[in-house]
């Protein structure tokens, strides 16, 4: 069983706990998109998903294909998601290893 879900967030999720819910199912259909393409390395690439005011934001730990945009585009289309296509696609920035010998001094 794969247990490393995405971080999910949403703007207003304290008054509207409704938003994290649709984040679970759209994550649920782009993962069984993705399975249905023989996809195992999706759901590893996904870090976080937000809904900022109906606009979905997917962080991805590293470079999605275009064929995984379209999963996501997909889902959030759907009735599960907002019935539209607002999404942006960001990589998560990762800090690079201090050299060896720096210090702060």
């Amino acid at each position: 069983m794969f247990l490393d879900i995405p971080k999910i967030s949403a703007t207003n999720s304290e008054t509207e706990p409704d938003r994290l819910e649709r984040l679970s199912r759209v994550y649920g259909y782009a993962a069984a998109l993705s399975d249905m393409d023989g996809n195992s390395d999706f759901c590893a690439k996904v870090a976080k998903l937000h809904d900022h005011k109906g606009n979905l934001v997917v962080i991805w730990y590293e470079q999605p294909t275009a064929r995984e945009l379209t999963y996501f585009l997909r889902a959030w289309q759907s009735r599960m998601g907002d019935e539209s296509s607002n999404i942006e696609h960001a990589l998560m920035l990762r800090e690079l290893p201090e050299a060896e010998g720096e210090s702060d001094a």
